[in-house]
């Protein structure tokens, strides 16, 4: 199962049940454990045995040491949290066990897309864990910053794996030799976990703030459900924490078939599904850039065209999951952040990126670009102002490039904007009195405004070349847009 029409519908038909039959005070275990099965029901089907059963299992297990390793166990309100949480872990290990046992029954039944393992292998898996946890929360005592450190560095290099086509090739391989596979078949698309660059953000958010001691007290109920919230969980948002339990902690207040909540979110997803399946699916066939396309293009202005039908295909495809994500988090009574504000029509670089994916967009400037900033003011050697900036922010875009993919296309596109963004900082830096000066001339300012405006969305769109293409065809497809190489 993936995130479509169907699953959809059968998102709003629960949300429904769940507004107007739940006792109040189950809402926020429903969410909970509806969102623990949907995690297992819309991972896609792989091709390595057991796998979509495998990763499912895998995210929760992490994200339940991840919150035994981040919580405050002297807080108060954490010791008083613990019944709710034993009576949470023993919920969420039943479900891990009762999945396989879907093995004996017929194909339809199933939760997962494939035939679960064997239940006795799963207990034996799920023990093996939690020794591993019980020993390195053994040994962390008095150790709980290197704990952390070690759990972020971890959580990343996880992630590179996966992001890596040569290193999740290889582990492709090795788990194919596991499995009896055909280990030439190996590839990148065998570990195809679904939702996983989202949960990672979302971890080494909560243990990176657990290390600067901001994060609210979470009981494991709240922190599993925020990370793996079902609507959130194929296309973001990447949401905070402490926003978050906000309001899952008022869903008992929460009004049940609220007329307002649900046209205001059923509108969200009707404006969703037009984006998405009309306009981005309409232009995926055959009238955006692609390998394929960018071959057969037989002349410059019909290239331009079919870059600009991407630039707009992916603004529609990815704004429309966002907003299917909020209208459904609305009906279950969460309001995730919104992640586009109009991206095609701001006037300047950095007005695009306060616009476009705007909670990646803040994660990186939370954990990539304020941290390394104040790293590179506490050095003993102290580069230029001028040069903290260059660094950072090729360094921030680097990181959104390769959060995408580790590949050389993402990251020559992490270093297109990075450059961009430092070149707009410093014209603006030297051109601000200037600026400010065309008040009094609103016919120069918005001639400023338009001219800002059309070199913005070029150079944007320009990007998405390295974002869309292999790195070699990236390069030839470039210089045919000027004219060059035909």
């Amino acid at each position: 199962m993936t995130f479509d029409l169907r699953a959809i519908l059968i998102f709003v038909v629960a949300a429904f049940l769940y507004s107007g039959l739940l006792p109040r005070r189950a809402r926020a275990w429903a969410l909970l454990v509806g969102s623990v099965i949907a995690i297992y029901w819309l991972q896609p089907l792989l091709p390595i045995r057991f796998s979509d059963f495998v990763f499912p299992t895998v995210v929760l297990n992490v994200t339940m040491a991840m919150w035994w390793f981040s919580r405050d166990p002297h807080s108060p309100d954490q010791i008083a949290s613990l019944g709710e949480d034993r009576l949470t872990l023993i919920l969420i290990v039943a479900i891990m066990l009762a999945v396989p046992f879907t093995r004996f029954l017929p194909a339809e039944w199933r939760i997962t897309p494939s035939r679960p393992p064997d239940p006795l292998a799963v207990l034996m898996a799920l023990v093996a864990a939690s020794l591993v946890v019980a020993g390195i929360n053994r040994l962390a005592d008095g150790h709980r910053q290197r704990v952390l450190t070690g759990a972020i560095l971890g959580i990343i290099g996880l992630f590179a794996i996966l992001k890596t086509d040569v290193l999740a090739t290889e582990a492709s391989r090795m788990w194919r030799s596991l499995t009896g596979q055909d280990q030439t078949l190996a590839s990148l698309i065998d570990l195809n976990w679904l939702g996983f660059s989202y949960i990672a953000f979302r971890l080494i958010h909560t243990l990176r703030d657990r290390q600067t001691g901001i994060l609210p007290v979470l009981s494991l109920r709240e922190y599993v459900t925020y990370v793996i919230f079902a609507p959130a969980l194929v296309a973001g948002p990447i949401d905070r924490a402490e926003r978050f339990v906000v309001d899952y902690r008022a869903l008992p207040n929460l009004i049940g078939l609220d007329a307002a909540r649900f046209m205001t979110g059923g509108t969200r997803i009707a404006i969703g599904l037009f984006k998405k399946f009309i306009i981005a699916d309409t232009l995926a066939y055959g009238m955006s850039l692609t390998v394929t396309n960018a071959a057969q293009a037989k002349s410059t202005i019909g290239l331009w065209l079919l870059l600009y039908g991407y630039a707009l295909r992916l603004y529609f495809d990815f704004s429309g999951y966002t907003d299917i994500a909020i209208g459904l988090g609305l009906l279950f009574g969460i309001r995730l952040p919104e992640n586009f504000n109009w991206p095609y029509l701001k006037t300047s670089l950095t007005a695009f990126w306060q616009s476009w994916h705007m909670t990646l967009g803040h994660w990186a400037r939370f954990y990539v670009f304020m941290p390394f900033s104040r790293w590179m003011l506490t050095r003993r050697r102290r580069p230029t102002s001028t040069q903290i900036v260059f660094i950072v922010q090729i360094v921030t875009m680097l990181v959104i490039g390769m959060w995408h993919g580790v590949t050389l296309s993402f990251f020559v596109w992490g270093l297109w904007h990075g450059i961009g963004l430092f070149v707009h900082k410093q014209w603006s830096d030297r051109t601000r009195s200037w600026y400010r000066s065309l008040s009094h001339q609103p016919l120069q300012k918005r001639a400023w405004s338009i001219l800002g405006w059309l070199v913005t969305m070029q150079f944007v769109v320009l990007g998405w070349v390295w974002f869309a293409l292999p790195i070699d065809r990236a390069l030839q497809t470039f210089g045919r847009l000027f004219g060059l190489g035909w």
